[in-house]
């Protein structure tokens, strides 16, 4: 049986956190990745072409391409953008939403586009920036949300509560759509339409990590990015008092839980059945490419994104 294989694409900068493939245009098979220092980048599907599509100033995390090819960016810390990628770099950014109900948003995170123009995005925490996640995630404040802009402009909470909300994915039909819950290491579904519109389920739970972006693939089905193993300290302290927890997050760095190193991401059916489990051990991942927190499935290949990583790459199966 064939073994799937690994391509790292550098970029120039630090946390090549999402992908989005460009599925037809002038730029067809190009990937679209944001960097910590606010770059967006656009890579070739052989990886030998590099250039700077934009500069947001703030720090881009889900990347989306809509009907008429712009990109819909989720940024931590502007909201939503759209960008003309064939613009020029210096070109101004368009600010689609960056509040809900007149308050800042404090960690938009990730989107998803419907066929209609409605945008359907994450917004991780209400307490914590993209700075101090590790707060959030520890403390396990559970004030995610999962937001709809309709075109008109207005936007709704459909969901609250969540634990670290994050990727975003519509079904192919569009009956519903998926968000991550990266503390509960779920995906929870809310569906659209049919005899269930209105309600909320779960696509899959019981992940093996911390689930972070999702996305739909050309082949229908959801991927689901795992960028860390379960960490059995950090699952004791979701159980300990949250005075306890906040204390966590309040000595040095280098002595708090830490993501562990994996590569690996899931995809789903929509009966929440697992179709594939892309576990690259060190074997058949030499370059050490690790916590994966980016996946686009376009025409069988599987390109991943990192935060930690300043590349892109992508998986042959």
């Amino acid at each position: 049986m064939t073994r799937p294989t690994l391509t790292v694409h550098q970029v120039p900068g630090h946390g090549a956190e999402d992908v989005v493939v460009a599925p037809s245009g002038r730029h067809e098979g190009a990937v679209y990745t944001g960097t910590d220092d606010g770059t967006i980048h656009r890579v070739s599907h052989d990886g030998r072409r590099l250039e700077t599509v934009a500069r947001t100033g703030g720090r881009p995390l889900g990347i989306e391409l809509d009907d008429e090819g712009r990109l819909l960016v989720a940024d931590a810390k502007r909201g939503l953008l759209r960008i003309d990628p064939d613009g020029s770099p210096e070109t101004a950014i368009e600010t689609v939403c960056d509040s809900v109900k007149g308050a800042p948003m404090v960690f938009c995170n990730n989107a998803a586009i419907a066929t209609d123009g409605t945008v359907w995005f994450s917004d991780s925490s209400r307490h914590f920036g993209i700075e101090r996640w590790k707060d959030d995630f520890v403390q396990d404040t559970r004030t995610g949300r999962l937001l709809r802009l309709d075109t008109d402009g207005v936007v709704e909470v459909v969901l609250d509560g969540l634990a670290f909300a994050n990727g975003v994915a519509l079904a192919a039909d569009e009956s519903y759509v998926a968000v991550a819950e990266t503390r509960a290491c779920t995906v929870v579904r809310y569906w659209l339409k049919g005899t269930r519109a209105g309600e909320r389920d779960l696509l899959t739970s019981g992940l093996p990590g911390y689930p972070d972006n999702i996305a739909r693939g050309s082949d229908g089905l959801i991927w689901v990015t795992i960028a860390s193993p379960v960490d059995p300290v950090v699952e004791l302290l979701g159980r300990a008092p949250l005075a306890v927890r906040r204390a966590v997050t309040k000595i040095p760095e280098r002595l708090q839980p830490a993501p562990k190193r994996t590569c690996r991401v899931m995809a789903f059916d929509d009966a929440g059945t697992c179709v594939h489990d892309l576990d690259l051990d060190a074997s058949q991942n030499p370059t050490g490419y690790h916590m994966v927190t980016g996946v686009r499935e376009h025409d069988g290949r599987v390109w991943l994104g990192s935060l930690e990583e300043p590349a892109v790459a992508v998986v042959d199966q």
